[in-house]
């Protein structure tokens, strides 16, 4: 009796996943958002107005908080791997709509992690001014610039507010992350890449669009002892690689909407 109790039990598990991954079909294709939420710890992000307080009990605002995300790549429960040349993005906590990354003409299929890149590849980085347009366009960012004229290369990571831990006279801190390792001498390289496992997988389908929800923890910035009153102004690449591997580890996928359409 047990024997078949066990029978019946594993045909119906054999059943319910053949049936999951039925309505797949390889032809059928739509888009998987992805949202970055900025958050300090679990507060939202607000520019300006708000003191939050560190690992170091320091007090700081946030100004400005920007990172350019490129190289996305996404991978599916077989192992395959789906990637996303020549797409860069620049996240700026200021403007909401760049919260949002859309990647069209996905593949249906069930997809268990996401990766992508910190900053802007050397091979991006060195190529013609021609080639490197909208959210690359040195001359699109204004008074908010998110290059270094002087060093010919993008600042990957820009955070910026006020501490009165600072020990300069404005009271504020500005940490620009650059550094791709140079293209005629050898500098630091701060590129860094994140891979992130989905625990509920994004399933793809020709009516399901998934929207997979990242939480960015800035917190995370001034692990590993990280102080403002210690280095309030942080531009060379050099010493940008602490903060680099800092950052690097702020981002955690927090859920995935699989909503059908």
């Amino acid at each position: 009796m047990k024997k078949i109790a066990f029978a019946l039990v594993l045909g119906i598990s054999v059943f319910f996943a053949a049936c999951e991954t039925s309505d797949i079909n390889p032809n059928d294709k739509n888009s998987v958002s992805l949202y970055f939420e900025n958050l300090v710890g679990t507060d939202p992000v607000v520019l300006n107005t708000k003191t939050y307080t560190n690992a170091s009990s320091e007090d700081f605002t946030i100004s400005t908080f920007n990172y350019f995300v490129s190289n996305i790549s996404l991978k599916k429960s077989d192992g395959t791997e789906l990637k996303f040349a020549d797409k860069y993005f620049l996240v700026k906590q200021s403007v909401e709509s760049s919260h949002t990354i859309t990647l069209p003409d996905v593949p249906a299929g069930d997809y268990t992690s996401v990766s992508f890149m910190v900053g802007v590849d050397s091979a991006k980085s060195v190529s013609d001014v021609s080639q490197r347009t909208g959210v690359l366009d040195p001359a699109s960012y204004g008074t908010d610039n998110m290059y270094w004229s002087w060093n010919s290369g993008y600042i990957f990571f820009k955070m910026e507010g006020k501490s009165a831990k600072s020990t300069n006279a404005a009271k504020d801190y500005k940490f620009h992350i650059g550094g791709f390792g140079g293209m005629t001498a050898k500098t630091a390289n701060n590129l860094r890449t994140v891979t992130l496992t989905m625990a509920d997988l994004a399933k793809v389908r020709k009516n399901i669009a998934p929207e997979v929800h990242l939480a960015i923890d800035v917190q995370k910035v001034f692990k590993s002892t990280l102080k403002i009153a210690e280095s309030n102004t942080i531009m060379n690449p050099t010493l940008g690689t602490a903060v680099a591997n800092n950052y690097k580890d702020m981002f955690a996928v927090e859920h995935v909407h699989n909503d059908e359409m």
